[in-house]
């Protein structure tokens, strides 16, 4: 970070780095037969990851499938080659909460057994607006019908009605199987899902499995019984919702946010340190911390070149 601001404060670079030009840089005429090859008729439609062994094949080689590929995109040719459409990684929605059960995220974790090679799995449940945890369970076995009795009782106990939720998760059988779907249909609840093996889609649970896996309350040793891992689970439950103050809410509990008591909290933050910062102004060089209420959290925004081609496409 220190790097980068005292380039920006004096944008001349000052490294010393090499002045020659690199032994094993290809020549002008290589350059040339890359790009001829590239654009061939034979190699038109053709990856160079199959034509360097092509031409391996036929006793030539010019350059590696990397240089081909750094050539190429420096001449901007770089494009799909065949008839397939190109690869997509289309993101899923983004999603903002403005309050508690607008939007909930969930996902499976594993956890250890006694026996080895045997694990339990724990389906979770969170809002992402309180980050409190609104439904749990644990089972020796993934399924989809575990899924549906947890989001039935989870919508039971929060009180939610017919298109108030939308709910996210990944992209296992549990989370989108027929049984799964059919039941968040006939509560109303509408769902979202991450791309493929991108955990980051599903950012909130899989920071909430980190929490609960590395706190200090969880146990050294492996469990013994579904039912005992149950009985930590339930405990770990109390102690996050109630007792532990979350980062990403400013430091309030979960329960405090999801019941909107987190506002006078923070107002009241905010008075104390004004307060200080009155009584003794030198020790503060700026404004005292930032005690305001987080209006609004978001699952998956934009990012700055997705809405750039969001703005184009429009």
């Amino acid at each position: 970070m220190k790097t980068l601001e005292r380039w920006k404060a004096n944008p001349l670079d000052k490294r010393n780095g090499p002045s020659s030009v690199p032994a094993n840089k290809l020549t002008n005429e290589e350059r040339k037969q890359v790009i001829a090859h590239a654009t061939s008729t034979e190699f038109m439609n053709k990856t160079p990851w199959e034509i360097v062994p092509t031409l391996a094949d036929r006793g030539i080689y010019i350059a590696s499938e990397a240089t081909f590929y750094r050539i190429l995109k420096e001449e901007k040719m770089l494009a799909h080659r065949g008839k397939s459409a190109p690869k997509t990684h289309t993101p899923p929605p983004p999603l903002v909460a403005t309050g508690p059960n607008e939007v909930w995220s969930w996902d499976i974790t594993y956890i250890n057994s006694a026996i080895k090679g045997k694990y339990y799995f724990l389906y979770m449940i969170m809002d992402i607006y309180s980050r409190k945890i609104t439904g749990w369970n644990v089972h020796e076995s993934e399924s989809m019908e575990f899924s549906s009795q947890l989001i039935e009782e989870s919508c039971f106990n929060e009180k939610i009605s017919k298109k108030q939720l939308t709910l996210h998760s990944d992209n296992g059988g549990p989370m989108k199987g027929a049984t799964m779907l059919a039941t968040l249909r006939d509560l109303g609840v509408a769902y979202t899902f991450s791309r493929a093996y991108v955990s980051d889609d599903n950012a909130y649970s899989e920071s909430l499995f980190k929490t609960l896996k590395y706190c200090s309350l969880h146990p050294m040793k492996p469990f013994e019984s579904v039912e005992a891992t149950k009985a930590w689970v339930g405990k770990f439950v109390i102690w996050f919702n109630n007792a532990h103050l979350h980062s990403g809410i400013k430091f309030v509990t979960p329960n405090d946010r999801h019941s909107g008591k987190d506002e006078e909290i923070l107002k009241l933050r905010a008075s104390v340190y004004e307060a200080a910062k009155k009584n003794q102004p030198n020790r503060w060089s700026k404004k005292t911390r930032n005690w305001d209420l987080i209006k609004e959290v978001k699952l998956n925004p934009l990012r700055s070149k997705e809405k750039k081609d969001k703005k184009e496409a429009a």
